[in-house]
């Protein structure tokens, strides 16, 4: 996955952030650097997938200017040709290595011009200024603060920042920032001399200029397609973003569930592979919900398929260094996690697989189950454009940490740009479930084309955390119903201001995860949870297994 760090000022200290990135060395396991830029400090660790040579390695640097990069830019090739014929030359096969003359082109404009998952730092030495940004899901992580000279430090993980910085948050995708490094920290960066805010976000806008560069949700004319050619164009822009994503001078594998995101993405790659696809399946020795219909995708697709069984003890066991590696107290997000960690740690002890795709975002673009409960079709857009603003911070989050710490790479073709603009762009009245099925057009785009066998593609969607096994959810509550009583829940619950414990399961993640990032709760918005305003969707559980619709999703 890669870290990059980055502290924009004189005050940096390389020992300093050569402690930080310590925290995250499973990000980048091959190779790690740090260089001083004259007004600051740029860092690196690497895990190689392209341009595997060391001419590869970070940070890149061309005149007096710096670029670290955490991403994968897709049709990089041909930009690359592009800028050779204006006279640029490159020393390795590295996709970032195209940015600092891409810079040099078209300056901020940039940003929008990539097809990419990504979060770098550039070092304008002319300017001496930093621009960091992040691409318009939040698929690579990049979160900043201000260390003690008042300087903003920008890094891929909380971990880097903690005890650098005393408030920690997560930029925003879609944004870039440009920071002058001089004295960015000590005054308001624009000449004026306003009281800085305690807030990291107003802060680094006083300090900086944060721009949105895409909003991948804003929908400038609603799409019209009808149904047919909407699902057409589903399935053409999905097979398109699994096909980009299989690019890789490292090995590629797959976490096959047997649900319908998954699976679509294995099946789509398998015919696209003059080999067998390699997929790996997880769940609960006694009740696994999704194991069978893995095996049964993987038969069907042909793929080289493996299965990876937890025991209660094992998610015990595990439970405080997943929240520690999160970074969240989200009831979801560990729940789901679980699972997702401990198949990826199988693939990195038992395998030389680097590269890792996944099928998160689909939910946000087409529904959960509790989105069935939407009012009205504007609704259930709002809820979609709320979800994916937000999604960096819950499902995306998991996937980049349980995968990265893991020293794996996600990629995610749900996240596509082009399919995800092509989704959220259609009108809601067309996406609103009126067929009785969830996730219909993305069924439907992939009907009677031997893709899935018909009861894989028409399955009903089971809860993440039921579907390696109801029982995990289970003897996560026990276990917490075993820590506090209900006086002692009462009480603990009351310290806590922002997204307050609401049960006991809430508030034992959120103790372990103030253990390792006290204060910095902020972090995360709240708890996923489905739409409580709508009817049939208040509920005191995010699990979709409290739905009164839930029905045959759990078998």
């Amino acid at each position: 996955m890669c870290t990059v760090m980055a502290i924009c000022g004189k005050s940096a200290v390389r020992e300093r952030m050569e402690q930080a990135l310590q925290a995250t060395s499973s990000r980048g396991p091959d190779d790690w650097k740090i260089v001083d830029t004259g007004c600051g400090m740029l860092g690196f660790q690497r895990l190689s997938i392209m341009g595997l040579t060391p001419e590869g390695m970070q940070p890149f640097k061309l005149g007096g200017n710096y670029a670290v990069c955490n991403g994968e830019l897709y049709g990089f090739e041909a930009i690359r040709q592009e800028l050779l014929q204006k006279g640029y030359t490159f020393e390795s096969d590295s996709d970032c290595e195209i940015l600092l003359p891409l810079y040099l082109e078209h300056g901020l404009e940039m940003f929008p011009l990539l097809d990419a998952e990504f979060a770098c730092v550039i070092y304008d030495g002319a300017t001496k200024e930093y621009i960091a940004a992040r691409d318009p899901i939040g698929i690579r992580p990049l979160y900043f603060g201000f260390d003690q000279e008042g300087e903003v430090v920008f890094a891929s993980e909380p971990k880097n920042l903690t005890g650098l910085c005393s408030r920690i948050m997560p930029f925003p995708p879609g944004h870039y920032c440009v920071v002058p490094a001089a004295e960015a920290g000590r005054q308001a960066g624009k000449g004026s001399s306003e009281i800085l805010s305690e807030d990291p976000m107003e802060r680094l806008k006083q300090v900086g200029e944060l721009v949105c560069y895409r909003d991948i949700t804003h929908v400038e004319e609603v799409c019209m397609d009808d149904l047919e050619t909407a699902c057409g164009k589903i399935r053409e822009k999905l097979e398109k973003g699994v096909e980009k994503r299989l690019v890789s001078d490292s090995k590629v594998g797959f976490l096959l569930s047997g649900g319908l995101d998954s699976s679509l993405v294995c099946a789509i790659a398998a015919r696209r592979h003059k080999e067998p696809i390699r997929t790996f399946a997880i769940g609960m020795s006694e009740d696994a919900i999704d194991l069978k219909y893995a095996r049964e995708v993987a038969e069907f697709i042909g793929s080289d398929h493996q299965e990876v069984y937890m025991t209660s003890q094992e998610v015990l066991d595990t439970l405080e260094e997943v929240v520690r590696l999160l970074g969240t107290y989200d009831i979801t997000t560990v729940r789901a996690s679980m699972g997702m960690y401990l198949v990826c740690k199988a693939i990195h002890e038992q395998t030389d697989i680097r590269v890792i795709l996944t099928g998160e975002i689909s939910d946000e673009l087409f529904g959960y189950k509790y989105t069935d409960f939407a009012p009205s079709a504007q609704a259930f857009q709002e809820e979609a454009v709320k979800r994916i603003h937000e999604i960096h911070m819950y499902d995306v989050l998991r996937a980049d940490r349980c995968i990265s710490v893991n020293s794996l790479e996600a990629r995610v073709p749900f996240g596509d740009l082009d399919f995800a603009q092509y989704v959220m762009s259609l009108d809601p009245e067309l996406k609103i479930n009126r067929y009785k099925k969830g996730k219909y057009l993305l069924r439907h785009a992939f009907e009677g084309l031997g893709y899935l066998p018909d009861p894989i593609l028409w399955r009903e969607k089971a809860a993440f955390s039921d579907a390696v096994g109801h029982s995990m959810v289970d003897y996560l509550k026990e276990y917490a119903e075993t820590k506090y009583t209900d006086d002692e829940f009462e009480t603990l619950r009351t310290q806590y201001t922002h997204a307050r414990p609401f049960t006991k399961e809430s508030l034992l993640y959120r103790q372990i995860f103030e253990k390792y990032y006290p204060g910095q709760a902020q972090m995360v918005i709240d708890f996923w949870m489905p739409n409580r305003d709508w009817e049939g969707c208040n509920v005191n559980d995010p699990s979709a297994r409290v739905l009164s619709n839930y029905g045959e999703s759990g078998v």
